[in-house]
């Protein structure tokens, strides 16, 4: 009898779902076929037993009882390096039509191992094991390459953050194919690998707060959120349960104990701009906590996009010349506007486009369509070009004007997050790819947090938006941020 034979005649664990396990699916209407695995820890450290269940082919069956076989009494990291290649191979080998089967049993298996690995995790502290953020890109990929080559123990994890029929799973960072493909690599660089299903906290946290700022007639920076308040705690608390020191990522930033020299040392860590300003994303990164920035690693932080490709194809990795993603990841392959009318109930909402006297000039579909400083797509002509100086969600109303009457030395903003004295901001960023302006922060704030200040730049910016994050430095040393306020 063959193996493929074998498993199907006494599938191992079949409709069992072990005490305290935790369970993944995959599959479903869209295939026929549909799996579903459980797994239990011992003491947070192994798989105590495992079952599954499944539905459709012969072969999705087979695998499921493979995928259990293969993980039964293995330590937890040991069982996430069984991949689609092993599960197969336990079948004795699949034909190319039968392959998805096992594809399926390794999704299946891996977002259990990932649920118990987040909920019941409890391996020992191992000061040299670090988590690698992975999103199947070249940065990550190279950030876990670079951390195994100082001779820690890897591991990478991967975030489920959105999944939604009308988006395009290959081109997000985020997305059920994406993980799939992250995972693929790491098992391909002898990594065990982890995911993680956050895809309801990004909905609450990110998603939803991003629809109602736009109702609100902000411009929101979900990115900033995520960063700061989903993904990488979530990361961290999963550092925690695996016993590792460290979180690294892909991102083009650094981590500092003080930015100045001349100041007295401060026993947090600051964000500190990437070595390449081309892609420095310190901006994004700019809610973090101290208390996180002490737990974090950016390998690239002193390296260019192009040496990190060199790096990807001398090590052979096959995402050397992989593009890098430019959409919000829930944004990948739909448009905002027909994302916000889907989900946000912001569909067209014809309105009047105005001065600033008042005087009617145009119409707009929405405000929700616009944002400060922006000039294409008023459909407003005549008298030389117009901006956008300011939308009302209230009235519906657009108002817009010259570009001069976009100028301001002054930026109110809110929701203020000092790491050091107001006194120590001496520039401040007020758009992810802007340069940093030289300014002053109003009043004698201390560390902490404020309800508002006010920012008096040393010259003038044309168009701040209101929701945008403000990321207040000094010279290339995060030191807090805000939002920008109306």
């Amino acid at each position: 009898m063959n193996a493929l034979a074998a498993h199907l005649e006494a599938p191992q664990g079949r409709g069992r779902t072990p005490e305290g396990a935790f369970t993944g699916a995959a599959g479903g209407a869209a295939c026929g076929d549909l799996i579903r695995v459980s797994v239990a820890l011992a003491d947070g450290e192994s798989v105590t037993d495992a079952g599954f269940d499944a539905s459709g082919c012969g072969a999705t069956i087979a695998a499921g009882s493979a995928a259990v076989s293969l993980v039964q009494g293995t330590p937890l990291l040991e069982a996430a390096r069984v991949d689609v290649d092993e599960i197969a191979n336990e079948l004795g080998g699949l034909l190319p039509g039968k392959r998805h089967a096992a594809e399926l049993a390794a999704d299946a298996l891996h977002r259990a191992l990932g649920l118990a690995a987040r909920f019941d995790g409890g391996l020992g502290p191992r000061p040299a094991r670090a988590l690698v953020a992975m999103s199947g890109g070249v940065d990550s990929s190279v950030a876990a390459l670079l951390s195994a080559r100082a001779g820690e123990e890897v591991v990478g994890v991967t975030l489920e953050l959105w999944s939604d029929p009308e988006n395009d799973g290959e081109r997000s960072c985020c997305s059920a194919q994406a993980v799939r493909r992250a995972r693929n690599l790491a098992h391909e660089m002898g990594l065990p690998h982890l995911t993680l299903d956050l895809r309801e906290e990004f909905r609450a946290g990110v998603v939803k707060p991003w629809l109602a700022e736009h109702a609100a007639g902000l411009t929101p920076n979900p990115c900033v959120r995520c960063n700061g308040e989903v993904r990488l705690d979530a990361m961290l608390e999963l550092a925690n349960r695996l016993g590792a020191e460290s979180l690294a990522t892909g991102h083009y930033a650094r981590v500092v104990q003080d930015g100045s020299p001349l100041q007295q040392r401060d026993a947090s860590p600051l964000l500190r701009a990437a070595a390449d300003p081309a892609k420095d994303q310190s901006y994004m990164l700019a809610a973090l906590s101290p208390e996180s920035l002490a737990r974090m690693r950016f390998p690239l932080g002193e390296l260019r996009k192009t040496e990190v490709r060199e790096i990807a194809a001398e090590a052979g990795l096959p995402t050397a010349r992989a593009p890098d993603s430019q959409d919000l990841c829930f944004l990948a392959g739909t448009g905002r506007r027909a994302f916000l009318a889907r989900h946000g109930g912001l569909g067209e909402r014809p309105g009047a486009i105005v001065d600033r006297a008042g005087r009617r000039l145009g119409r707009h579909r929405g405000h929700h369509d616009f944002t400060v400083g922006q000039r294409r797509g008023l459909g407003v002509g005549g008298g030389g070009p117009l901006y956008v100086l300011g939308t009302d969600a209230e009235t519906n109303t657009v108002t817009v004007g010259t570009h001069e009457e976009l100028r301001t030395e002054r930026v109110p903003v809110r929701e203020l997050v000092l790491h050091r004295g107001a006194s120590r901001v001496d520039r401040v960023k007020l758009r992810y790819r802007s340069r940093p302006l030289a300014c002053q922060l109003s009043g004698d704030l201390g560390p902490g947090t404020h309800s508002r200040a006010s920012l008096e730049l040393d010259e003038a910016v044309y168009g701040a938006a209101p929701g945008q994050l403000a990321c207040l430095m000094d010279g290339d040393v995060v030191i807090g941020h805000a939002t920008i306020a109306r």
